[in-house]
């Protein structure tokens, strides 16, 4: 996160916002997509059904969109 120059308060803001989302290409997971700071970001999430959390595997901006 820290070398996205964002935090887990800005994460949890950008899945709060989040406009659509869809199956992931690895199986099990998650691809969420929203906008933070006037951008376009995917974040990649994985339900841990046994702990009841979703763990963020990865974010990123989408680039051109």
């Amino acid at each position: 996160m820290e070398d996205r120059r964002f935090s887990e308060v800005d994460l949890r803001t950008m899945l709060s916002r989040a406009t659509s989302y869809r199956r992931d290409l690895v199986p099990g997971r998650w691809v969420v997509v929203t906008r933070y700071r006037r951008r376009w970001w995917e974040v990649i999430v994985e339900p841990d059904r046994n702990a009841s959390v979703l763990v963020v595997v990865t974010a990123y901006p989408i680039e051109g969109k």
